[in-house]
Protein backbone atom coordinates (compact mmCIF):
# COMPACT_ATOMS: atom_id res chain seq x y z
CA UNK A 1 0.00 0.00 0.00
CA UNK A 2 1.58 3.57 -1.04
CA UNK A 3 1.53 6.15 1.76
CA UNK A 4 1.90 8.84 -0.83
CA UNK A 5 0.00 11.95 0.40
CA UNK A 6 -3.18 13.24 -2.00
CA UNK A 7 -2.36 16.18 -3.61
CA UNK A 8 -4.25 19.18 -2.86
CA UNK A 9 -4.52 22.43 -4.82
CA UNK A 10 -6.03 25.53 -3.25
CA UNK A 11 -6.54 28.66 -5.44
CA UNK A 12 -8.69 31.80 -4.90
CA UNK A 13 -9.87 35.12 -6.34
CA UNK A 14 -8.56 37.30 -3.83
CA UNK A 15 -5.04 36.72 -4.59
CA UNK A 16 -2.09 34.90 -3.34
CA UNK A 17 -1.38 36.97 -0.02
CA UNK A 18 -4.93 36.68 1.28
CA UNK A 19 -5.58 35.66 4.65
CA UNK A 20 -8.69 33.41 3.39
CA UNK A 21 -6.48 31.94 1.47
CA UNK A 22 -3.35 30.94 4.07
CA UNK A 23 -6.57 30.18 6.42
CA UNK A 24 -7.48 27.36 4.17
CA UNK A 25 -4.00 26.18 3.33
CA UNK A 26 -3.34 25.80 7.22
CA UNK A 27 -6.63 23.99 7.53
CA UNK A 28 -5.67 21.24 4.47
CA UNK A 29 -2.14 21.34 5.10
CA UNK A 30 -2.48 17.93 7.57
CA UNK A 31 -4.18 16.04 5.28
CA UNK A 32 -2.37 16.42 1.53
CA UNK A 33 0.42 17.75 -0.22
CA UNK A 34 -1.23 21.43 -0.39
CA UNK A 35 0.20 23.45 -4.06
CA UNK A 36 -1.19 26.44 -4.16
CA UNK A 37 -1.56 28.47 -7.33
CA UNK A 38 -3.29 31.79 -6.93
CA UNK A 39 -3.73 35.24 -8.98
CA UNK A 40 -1.28 37.52 -8.16
CA UNK A 41 -3.81 40.24 -6.95
CA UNK A 42 -7.21 40.68 -6.33
CA UNK A 43 -9.80 39.20 -9.10
CA UNK A 44 -13.48 39.57 -7.06
CA UNK A 45 -16.37 39.26 -9.61
CA UNK A 46 -14.02 38.02 -12.34
CA UNK A 47 -16.08 35.30 -13.10
CA UNK A 48 -15.09 32.20 -15.35
CA UNK A 49 -12.90 34.53 -17.92
CA UNK A 50 -9.36 33.36 -19.25
CA UNK A 51 -6.87 35.06 -20.88
CA UNK A 52 -6.35 34.17 -24.63
CA UNK A 53 -5.01 37.23 -25.84
CA UNK A 54 -2.19 38.05 -23.61
CA UNK A 55 0.67 36.23 -22.15
CA UNK A 56 0.43 34.63 -18.55
CA UNK A 57 3.65 34.51 -16.26
CA UNK A 58 4.13 32.35 -13.37
CA UNK A 59 6.56 33.86 -10.56
CA UNK A 60 7.17 31.26 -7.72
CA UNK A 61 6.55 32.75 -4.49
CA UNK A 62 7.62 30.08 -2.22
CA UNK A 63 7.98 25.72 -2.74
CA UNK A 64 4.60 25.22 -3.97
CA UNK A 65 3.55 28.40 -3.99
CA UNK A 66 2.70 30.18 -7.10
CA UNK A 67 1.50 33.70 -8.32
CA UNK A 68 -0.56 34.03 -11.70
CA UNK A 69 -1.19 37.30 -13.18
CA UNK A 70 -4.27 36.52 -14.18
CA UNK A 71 -7.73 35.14 -13.47
CA UNK A 72 -8.94 32.51 -10.87
CA UNK A 73 -9.92 30.42 -14.30
CA UNK A 74 -6.23 30.77 -15.38
CA UNK A 75 -4.27 29.83 -12.18
CA UNK A 76 -6.46 26.63 -12.23
CA UNK A 77 -5.61 25.80 -15.78
CA UNK A 78 -2.07 26.48 -15.46
CA UNK A 79 -1.77 24.68 -12.61
CA UNK A 80 -3.56 21.53 -13.71
CA UNK A 81 -2.15 21.45 -17.07
CA UNK A 82 1.34 22.90 -16.39
CA UNK A 83 2.42 22.70 -12.94
CA UNK A 84 1.23 19.60 -11.59
CA UNK A 85 0.11 17.99 -15.11
CA UNK A 86 2.43 15.11 -14.23
CA UNK A 87 0.72 14.55 -10.95
CA UNK A 88 -2.71 15.92 -11.25
CA UNK A 89 -4.27 16.78 -7.71
CA UNK A 90 -6.55 14.55 -6.08
CA UNK A 91 -8.76 17.79 -5.00
CA UNK A 92 -9.23 21.30 -5.51
CA UNK A 93 -10.21 23.62 -3.11
CA UNK A 94 -10.64 27.48 -3.58
CA UNK A 95 -11.18 30.71 -1.26
CA UNK A 96 -11.63 31.06 1.87
CA UNK A 97 -13.27 34.17 -0.14
CA UNK A 98 -13.95 37.04 1.94
CA UNK A 99 -17.27 37.30 1.62
CA UNK A 100 -20.55 35.66 0.60
CA UNK A 101 -21.32 33.40 -2.83
CA UNK A 102 -24.32 32.42 -2.54
CA UNK A 103 -27.68 32.12 -5.10
CA UNK A 104 -26.80 34.24 -8.30
CA UNK A 105 -23.31 35.20 -6.73
CA UNK A 106 -21.77 31.78 -8.39
CA UNK A 107 -22.01 33.48 -11.98
CA UNK A 108 -19.87 36.09 -11.16
CA UNK A 109 -17.60 34.83 -8.25
CA UNK A 110 -13.93 34.57 -9.22
CA UNK A 111 -13.84 31.53 -5.96
CA UNK A 112 -16.45 29.54 -7.77
CA UNK A 113 -14.49 29.93 -11.20
CA UNK A 114 -11.64 28.68 -9.98
CA UNK A 115 -13.03 25.75 -8.46
CA UNK A 116 -15.18 25.14 -11.34
CA UNK A 117 -12.66 25.25 -13.97
CA UNK A 118 -10.63 22.52 -11.70
CA UNK A 119 -13.69 20.44 -12.15
CA UNK A 120 -14.50 20.71 -15.97
CA UNK A 121 -10.59 19.60 -16.20
CA UNK A 122 -11.62 16.49 -14.38
CA UNK A 123 -10.61 17.46 -10.84
CA UNK A 124 -12.92 17.37 -8.21
CA UNK A 125 -13.76 20.84 -6.48
CA UNK A 126 -14.96 22.75 -3.29
CA UNK A 127 -15.79 26.55 -2.91
CA UNK A 128 -15.80 28.09 0.18
CA UNK A 129 -16.45 31.53 0.87
CA UNK A 130 -16.96 33.54 4.51
CA UNK A 131 -20.50 35.45 4.90
CA UNK A 132 -19.03 38.04 6.48
CA UNK A 133 -18.01 41.92 5.99
CA UNK A 134 -15.56 44.02 7.43
CA UNK A 135 -14.90 41.59 10.19
CA UNK A 136 -13.49 38.41 8.92
CA UNK A 137 -12.82 35.45 11.74
CA UNK A 138 -11.66 32.32 9.41
CA UNK A 139 -11.47 29.85 12.62
CA UNK A 140 -15.04 28.35 12.02
CA UNK A 141 -14.86 28.21 8.12
CA UNK A 142 -11.38 26.97 7.99
CA UNK A 143 -12.34 24.04 10.73
CA UNK A 144 -15.35 22.86 8.39
CA UNK A 145 -13.02 22.99 5.33
CA UNK A 146 -10.87 20.67 7.19
CA UNK A 147 -13.28 18.48 8.04
CA UNK A 148 -15.14 18.25 4.47
CA UNK A 149 -11.84 18.13 2.54
CA UNK A 150 -10.99 15.22 5.16
CA UNK A 151 -14.13 13.10 4.18
CA UNK A 152 -13.67 13.99 0.40
CA UNK A 153 -10.59 12.62 0.62
CA UNK A 154 -11.36 9.49 1.73
CA UNK A 155 -14.04 8.25 -0.69
CA UNK A 156 -13.66 7.88 -4.56
CA UNK A 157 -15.01 11.70 -6.01
CA UNK A 158 -16.63 11.47 -9.63
CA UNK A 159 -14.27 14.09 -11.15
CA UNK A 160 -16.31 16.63 -11.99
CA UNK A 161 -17.92 17.07 -8.42
CA UNK A 162 -18.51 21.03 -7.67
CA UNK A 163 -19.48 22.02 -4.22
CA UNK A 164 -20.01 25.23 -2.92
CA UNK A 165 -20.12 26.07 0.29
CA UNK A 166 -21.16 29.19 2.37
CA UNK A 167 -20.11 29.95 5.89
CA UNK A 168 -21.54 32.38 8.20
CA UNK A 169 -19.53 34.72 9.85
CA UNK A 170 -19.76 35.91 13.11
CA UNK A 171 -21.32 32.66 14.65
CA UNK A 172 -19.71 29.05 15.54
CA UNK A 173 -22.42 27.03 13.61
CA UNK A 174 -24.20 23.86 14.86
CA UNK A 175 -23.85 22.55 12.06
CA UNK A 176 -24.21 22.35 8.00
CA UNK A 177 -27.18 22.01 5.42
CA UNK A 178 -26.95 20.52 1.96
CA UNK A 179 -29.02 23.51 0.00
CA UNK A 180 -29.71 24.51 -3.36
CA UNK A 181 -29.02 27.33 -4.77
CA UNK A 182 -31.52 30.60 -3.86
CA UNK A 183 -32.36 33.91 -5.29
CA UNK A 184 -31.12 37.41 -3.99
CA UNK A 185 -29.90 41.29 -5.04
CA UNK A 186 -27.90 43.82 -3.95
CA UNK A 187 -30.36 46.17 -5.50
CA UNK A 188 -29.74 47.68 -8.90
CA UNK A 189 -28.55 51.20 -8.23
CA UNK A 190 -25.80 52.84 -11.22
CA UNK A 191 -24.26 55.93 -9.59
CA UNK A 192 -23.37 58.61 -12.08
CA UNK A 193 -20.41 60.85 -11.03
CA UNK A 194 -17.81 63.75 -12.98
CA UNK A 195 -14.62 63.23 -12.85
CA UNK A 196 -11.89 66.51 -12.79
CA UNK A 197 -12.25 66.67 -16.81
CA UNK A 198 -16.14 66.57 -16.32
CA UNK A 199 -16.43 63.18 -17.80
CA UNK A 200 -19.24 61.29 -16.65
CA UNK A 201 -18.32 57.88 -15.15
CA UNK A 202 -20.39 55.17 -13.44
CA UNK A 203 -20.56 52.55 -10.31
CA UNK A 204 -22.41 49.83 -10.60
CA UNK A 205 -23.41 47.13 -7.69
CA UNK A 206 -25.85 48.13 -4.79
CA UNK A 207 -25.70 47.52 -1.82
CA UNK A 208 -29.35 47.34 -0.87
CA UNK A 209 -29.42 43.39 -0.16
CA UNK A 210 -32.39 41.01 0.10
CA UNK A 211 -33.44 37.30 -0.74
CA UNK A 212 -36.40 35.03 -1.60
CA UNK A 213 -37.59 32.99 1.41
CA UNK A 214 -36.76 29.50 -0.34
CA UNK A 215 -36.66 26.56 2.06
CA UNK A 216 -33.97 24.78 1.47
CA UNK A 217 -31.91 26.89 -0.09
CA UNK A 218 -28.17 28.43 0.35
CA UNK A 219 -29.46 31.94 1.27
CA UNK A 220 -32.22 30.68 4.00
CA UNK A 221 -29.31 27.94 5.71
CA UNK A 222 -27.12 31.00 5.85
CA UNK A 223 -28.92 33.99 6.45
CA UNK A 224 -31.76 32.34 8.40
CA UNK A 225 -30.29 29.50 10.36
CA UNK A 226 -26.94 30.38 10.66
CA UNK A 227 -25.62 27.39 9.68
CA UNK A 228 -23.10 26.27 6.84
CA UNK A 229 -24.36 25.68 3.34
CA UNK A 230 -23.15 23.22 1.00
CA UNK A 231 -24.68 23.25 -2.24
CA UNK A 232 -23.57 20.61 -5.01
CA UNK A 233 -23.45 22.38 -8.66
CA UNK A 234 -22.84 21.31 -12.30
CA UNK A 235 -22.34 22.18 -15.59
CA UNK A 236 -25.67 21.44 -17.30
CA UNK A 237 -27.23 24.73 -17.71
CA UNK A 238 -30.11 23.74 -20.41
CA UNK A 239 -33.66 24.99 -19.23
CA UNK A 240 -35.13 21.42 -20.10
CA UNK A 241 -38.71 22.63 -18.67
CA UNK A 242 -38.85 25.51 -21.56
CA UNK A 243 -37.64 22.52 -24.61
CA UNK A 244 -40.92 21.77 -25.08
CA UNK A 245 -42.61 25.63 -25.38
CA UNK A 246 -39.02 26.02 -27.99
CA UNK A 247 -40.23 23.29 -30.34
CA UNK A 248 -43.81 24.63 -30.60
CA UNK A 249 -42.21 27.88 -32.00
CA UNK A 250 -42.83 28.58 -36.01
CA UNK A 251 -40.07 30.36 -37.62
CA UNK A 252 -40.76 31.68 -41.23
CA UNK A 253 -38.57 29.94 -43.80
CA UNK A 254 -36.97 27.34 -41.65
CA UNK A 255 -37.81 23.88 -40.77
CA UNK A 256 -37.78 22.62 -37.41
CA UNK A 257 -36.04 19.24 -36.88
CA UNK A 258 -35.29 16.57 -33.77
CA UNK A 259 -32.13 16.25 -32.24
CA UNK A 260 -30.31 13.32 -33.30
CA UNK A 261 -31.09 10.54 -30.80
CA UNK A 262 -34.39 12.22 -30.12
Amino acid sequence: MSDKQPRILVSNDDGYFSEGLKALVDAVTPLGEVWVVAPDREQSAASHAISLHRPLRIKEVRERWFAIDGTPADSAYLAINHLLKDDRPALMVSGINHGANLAEDVMYSGTVAAAMEGAILGVPAIAFSLVARGQFDFGPAARFARSLVASALARPLPPRMLLNVNIPGGVEPDGYVVTRQGRHTYGYEVVEKVDPRGRKYYWIGGSEYQHEDIPGSDCNAVHLDRRISVTPLHFELTDHGRMGDLAGWRLEGFDRHEPDGA
